[in-house]
């Protein structure tokens, strides 16, 4: 019997992230192609877990990735493609439908990359989402600021995080930023401010199903840290908590609803001080960003990126995946701008402190303990502290640095 050939998968990443999948993959036993930009290259990829790394000057012209990977493909079979960052989904979706390869094409890809698409969605499929609108027509646009009261967030359909999002105080001062906007205006959507607390509900699913689910929440909401400064945190619920339980249920509903298949997902839902109810926010088909990842599986034992790659790589050789057994441990971390270039944490010894970021101009740990007021008891302090180590602020871009 013929031996089988090892499943090729090509990672396209624009940011340095994904070593864990890239590792899990090749533990898996397939090839792993790497294609990154240029300014890239010298970051620790995990080169041994790597058979061939190929280099762009950048990945942000759609129509150049698919002629360079359409190159690569004429002298090796790639079995699957797979986005490590979120600037690449939709590449990666148009590469996909391209090269008839397996995984979300387009269509499925705009309900967890599109702002507007998956709000449409959800409110069609009954789920609560803040009062929005498209900013097409001027006197829909007017006709929604007469029916739903100011402040608002004008927010970009397909930037990550809270990149570009404005918040706009009462509808005159909408106008300006429009005109400014020009031509890429309706590339926006504009959305009723509710004021609340944020939550992050991060998720395996398989076979149109979450098997597995991680439910957080967020110290100073994303978009408030992001515009006024001041440190990320965020820590895992008490599994059986009343928040947890029903934002795990929403997240069923969501991730149902938007049609995701298999995969992973970080979606963010606010519970509004006003009526005590959440309201989705937004979904994306990958692993939360900053070391959120991390955090979860000092938790649980998960990690999402290796899960991840096994999910895939299962999924492609009509196997079934299995997820493993969740901890139930507690963990939180904080995150913040550094003005050191490479930040000290060595004064930070507590024996709960299980990882420290290295990030030059950041300064970011994480702790774990069984004792959830523990870690309250820490991020409230270290926060203190490292406002005044490490914090600075930048004011947020409104498009990614390529």
């Amino acid at each position: 019997m013929a031996e089988q050939k090892p499943l090729t998968i090509l990672c396209i990443s624009s940011y340095f992230k994904g070593e864990r999948f890239i590792q899990q993959a090749k533990t898996e036993g397939c090839r792993v192609l790497l294609l990154t930009e240029e300014k890239l290259a010298t970051e620790k990829w995990p080169r041994e877990s790597i058979d061939e790394v190929f280099l762009m000057p950048d990945l942000s012209v759609t129509q150049h990735v698919i002629n360079a990977v359409s190159y690569l493909y004429r002298s090796q079979w790639i079995d699957l493609i797979i986005p490590l960052d979120e600037y690449d989904v939709e590449n990666v979706a148009t590469l996909r439908e391209h090269l008839r390869q397996p995984g979300m094409g387009q269509t499925a890809t705009r309900y967890f990359r599109d702002k507007l698409a998956m709000r449409m969605r959800a409110a069609e499929g009954g789920i609560l989402v803040p009062s929005f609108t498209g900013v097409f027509n001027y006197d829909r646009l007017r006709e929604f600021m007469n029916r739903v009261p100011a402040p608002y967030v004008l927010k970009p359909r397909t930037q990550a995080g809270a990149m570009g999002i404005k918040k706009i105080n009462h509808p005159d001062e909408i106008w300006s930023v429009l005109e400014k906007l020009s031509d890429e205006q309706s590339g926006f959507l504009l959305e009723q401010f509710v004021p609340g607390d944020v939550f992050h509900v991060d998720s395996i699913v398989a076979k149109g199903k979450v098997i597995f689910a991680s439910a957080q929440k967020y110290g100073v909401p994303p978009l408030s840290v992001s515009h006024d400064g001041g440190i990320f945190t965020s820590r895992n619920l008490p599994p059986k908590s009343e928040d947890a339980k029903a934002l795990k249920q929403f997240n069923e509903e969501v991730i149902r609803t938007l049609g995701m298949e298999h995969g992973v997902t970080h979606a963010e839902y606010i519970k509004s001080h006003a009526d005590g109810k959440f309201y989705f926010l937004e979904v994306a088909a990958r692993v939360g960003g900053a070391n959120l990842s991390d955090m979860i599986e000092q938790a649980t034992g998960i990690n999402l990126w290796e899960e991840w790659a096994k999910l895939e790589i299962a999924t492609l050789r009509g196997e079934t995946y299995k997820v493993p057994k969740a901890r139930t441990d507690y963990a939180g971390m904080l995150q913040c701008l550094s003005k050191q270039e490479h930040p000290d944490l060595s004064n930070y010894t507590e024996p709960e402190v299980v990882w420290k970021l290295d990030k030059k101009y950041h300064a970011g740990l994480i702790v774990k303990s069984d004792n959830r007021e523990r870690i309250e008891e820490l991020l409230s302090a270290y926060a203190n502290r490292f406002a005044e180590d490490f914090l600075t602020w930048a004011p947020p871009k409104d498009k990614p640095t390529h």
